[in-house]
């Protein structure tokens, strides 16, 4: 393996022989692109910087987004209580860039190499810093999914060695895309993961990004890249990309360019789950197993969404996680849902007068929820979550109609 990754990288073609004794003539800059892979944390592919040394016959990578979950279930759980509040402690690292390639080629992950064309002051300044940025003392940093990740990271580092230029080219770019549009096409592998993330994201993913802010991808970065012209000091201008090569070809976790539509098949879930609880509330007011079927599924779902309700709040309100602040879908997992999940064992087998308190509730809570949809007419309700509008609310109406269908217990309260 390490023999193949090799002759791509010789493939690739060693620098020229410097002309010169200027600093960074010895140097060849390469980006690295690796595209997805399966792994939720893989979803958004990762990128590095390949410094080539001709004098030294060094071949270096350097990379952001390092993290560990640790080796024991209390490091794991540690993670996730910081994860929780956006404490995100991630570091950079470097290593051999043939074993870089190496590794992600075992992963069945697409490679992508782009020879930048950086004068020789600007490829030994990257170097420097990255050298200097892999030290112990200042490899770790705050990680952000979307502001403060391995693609931006790199983005910023070769936007400071070609002047700014990147950056103010970027920003008067529009892309007609949402960080929400990429979350959704990134990780449609997992339905669990996209659902997740769909209910946890709020308003501010949904406005329009220019390419800069695009570039959080690293399968974004790539291709802004072959765009870019840059002038150098002396006045020469020239794409700042002298050469593409695409080494590792694999389609074994390919990423749309598009997101699909994913709203029809959450509401037939929903309307599915929805009219089986409708079911059995009417087959629970003449059959013993169709009550203790209808509460089954009624309390646990209210269990669930309302605990979902308490999480989003608690996201908004209580911490740093500023994209998921303004979330909509607290009125679809909505903290009603958690006392409904109190009063329907009680509505369902404790008679006439708690039957009632239950069906009020949960009408209440059915309410909360179409709330959320005729809210849509508003602009300032812009959240792009009808897929999940469609996947809640019918369930709630289902325990609503069904609970009003299934009657009163046996027995007196």
């Amino acid at each position: 393996m390490i023999g193949l990754v090799a002759a791509l990288a010789i493939a690739i073609g060693a620098p020229q022989a410097p002309g010169g004794s200027a600093a960074g003539e010895e140097l060849t800059v390469y980006l690295l692109t690796f595209d997805p892979g399966g792994l939720v944390w893989e979803r958004f592919g990762h990128n590095a910087l390949w410094i080539r040394d001709k004098t030294t016959g060094s071949d270096w990578a350097y990379d952001y987004g390092r993290f560990s979950f640790g080796t024991t279930i209390g490091d794991v759980l540690r993670f996730a209580g910081r994860f929780a509040a956006a404490d995100m402690r991630y570091s950079m690292g470097d290593g051999d860039a043939r074993g870089y390639l190496a590794g992600y080629q075992r992963a069945g992950r697409s490679i992508w190499s782009q020879e930048l064309d950086l004068p020789p002051l600007a490829r030994a300044a990257l170097r420097d810093f990255l050298v200097w940025n892999a030290k112990e003392e200042n490899k770790y940093y705050q990680y952000h999914y979307y502001l403060d990740n391995c693609s931006t990271r790199i983005r910023d580092a070769l936007d400071r060695v070609v002047g700014g230029q990147l950056k103010t080219w970027a920003q008067s770019v529009p892309t007609g895309s949402t960080y929400r549009d990429h979350t959704r096409r990134t990780t449609e592998n997992s339905p669990t993961t996209y659902t997740l993330l769909m209910l946890g994201l709020g308003q501010p993913v949904d406005r329009p990004i220019s390419a800069w802010e695009e570039m959080f991808l690293p399968i974004s970065l790539r291709p802004y890249l072959n765009q870019l012209t840059v002038m150098d000091p002396d006045g020469r201008r020239h794409p700042l990309v002298k050469d593409e090569r695409h080494l590792v070809e694999s389609q074994l976790f390919s990423v749309r360019d598009q997101p699909s539509r994913w709203t029809f098949r959450y509401l037939v879930v929903g309307v599915l789950v929805g009219s089986l609880l409708l079911g059995l509330g009417r087959l629970g007011r003449r059959s013993l197993r169709g009550r203790w079927g209808f509460g089954v599924v009624s309390v646990g779902w209210t269990v669930v969404s309302g605990l979902g309700g308490v999480v989003l709040a608690a996201l908004w309100a209580l911490s740093a996680h500023r994209f998921s602040y303004w979330n909509e879908n607290v009125l679809q997992l909505n903290l009603g849902a958690l006392a409904l999940a109190f009063v329907l064992p009680r509505a369902i087998w404790r008679g006439q007068s708690r039957y009632r308190q239950g069906v009020k509730l949960a009408a209440v809570v059915a309410a909360i929820s179409a709330l959320g949809l005729m809210f849509k007419i508003f602009p300032q309700m812009g959240q792009a979550n009808l897929d999940m509008i469609g996947l809640i609310l019918p369930v709630h109406l289902g325990v609503w109609l069904g609970l009003s269908a299934l009657g009163a217990g046996p027995t007196t309260s």
